[in-house]
């Protein structure tokens, strides 16, 4: 199947502020990869307040406009916009003006968890961020040791009000089976909304994100591809995104056998 558009909601394509573009050359050749795998819009999310980085709302906001300014010079018929992929911390209700959203009214918010585990006051934390009118949207939760031990960690996140990200090369594989078959139970389970590139300019971080959408075409049909898509773009426009249909994952039973 083939898709008019695609909006990539989690990106590292900004030059020289994380881990991951070093600089503009590498970010120029992601973007053209980019536009070779279909994306026509790009929400740009450097890692913000996690052990390394701290990229500040309009220091993120200036450095989209002057790559959008090197696209155009380049002739990439590419569009981004500024996001933040905002870690987890105690206190970002009162870091909240810092933050970006994935949309402009900051409807919607990328919140990554620790990859080993959920902090203990991560539900307190998501409803102050409700509150504040915000949805979090919990990226790459199949990545994450603790969800992967028990997946309806995250089903109590999603009854709660949020969303979740799965992560286009976790989706074909590219983090290993378990991984992939993480991924397909939380979309099978509907327990993610959007899948998005994550994409680094690092060995096996490019861009798949066409090819994850019609893998799930495949294994789930092409609406749940199509509904994948719609939501990203309409997250990133701050239109109403809601989970549906998501439900528990039954723990396979193991047979003693005497």
């Amino acid at each position: 199947m083939e898709f008019e558009k695609i909006v990539d909601l989690h990106c590292h394509v900004l030059p020289g502020i994380d881990d991951g573009s070093p600089d503009l050359e590498h970010s120029l050749d992601l973007a053209r990869a980019a536009v070779a795998d279909g994306v026509t819009h790009i929400l740009a999310t450097p890692h913000h307040l996690d052990n390394n980085y701290v990229n500040h709302r309009t220091d993120v906001i200036k450095a989209v406009q002057n790559f959008q300014n090197e696209l155009e010079a380049e002739q990439i018929a590419l569009q981004v916009f500024p996001g933040q992929e905002v870690h987890i911390n105690g206190d970002l209700p009162q870091r909240y003006a810092d933050l970006l959203g994935a949309d402009e009214k900051k409807r919607y918010m990328l919140l990554e968890f620790p990859h080993s585990n959920v902090p203990a006051y991560a539900k307190r934390l998501i409803f102050e961020l409700q509150k504040l009118g915000t949805t979090p949207i919990i990226v790459h939760p199949e990545r994450n040791k603790e969800i992967q031990k028990d997946l309806n960690i995250l089903y109590d996140f999603i009854q709660r009000g949020a969303l979740a990200q799965v992560t286009a090369t976790s989706y074909v594989g590219g983090f290993g089976e378990h991984v992939a078959d993480i991924s397909r139970q939380l979309v099978g389970h509907r327990l993610v909304q959007v899948v998005a590139s994550d994409a680094h300019a690092l060995q096996g971080r490019n861009f798949v994100l066409s090819e994850a959408l019609k893998q799930m075409a495949t294994d789930f049909g092409p609406e749940q591809a199509l509904e994948f898509e719609s939501n990203a773009e309409d997250i990133l426009n701050g239109l109403s995104v809601t989970a549906n249909g998501y439900r528990k994952i039954e723990k396979k039973k193991r047979f003693i056998f005497f």
